[in-house]
Order: structure tokens, then sequence, then C-alpha cells
């Protein structure tokens, strides 16, 4: 039997020896570099309707 996602899990981890916070929640997951506010989301829905990809590629030329 598997847990319902409830309630927001978070997690540290390290990529290129930079801390990130990964938040997973009911309505998707947030990368987010430690220390900042701004960082990657992507829905559940974009990620099963294979608009994953092309959401990421959108934020990145958005972001400053």
């Amino acid at each position: 039997m598997t847990t319902p996602l409830d309630k927001p899990l978070r997690r540290e981890l390290r990529i290129d020896d930079a801390a990130y916070t990964l938040t997973i929640d009911p309505s998707g997951l947030k990368l987010v570099e430690k220390g900042r506010r701004r960082g990657i989301e992507l829905a559940w829905t974009a990620l099963v309707n294979g608009d994953a990809s092309l959401a990421a590629a959108l934020e990145a030329s958005v972001r400053p």
C-alpha cells in the first residue's frame, strides 16, 4: 500500500556542489536553490501530458 501525498514533502539535495531544496506536493514539484525563493516548478498535469519539456524550456527562456 502506498501513502497518499496530502502535504508537502521537502528534501535537500546537492547538484554540482550547490544545495537545492526539492518540494513535492499534491499540485506538483518545485526545485529551488537553497537560500533563494524562485525556482523551477512543474505541475503533475504537465508531466503526465508530456508538456514538461515545453514548460521547462519556456521557464528557462523568461528567467533573467
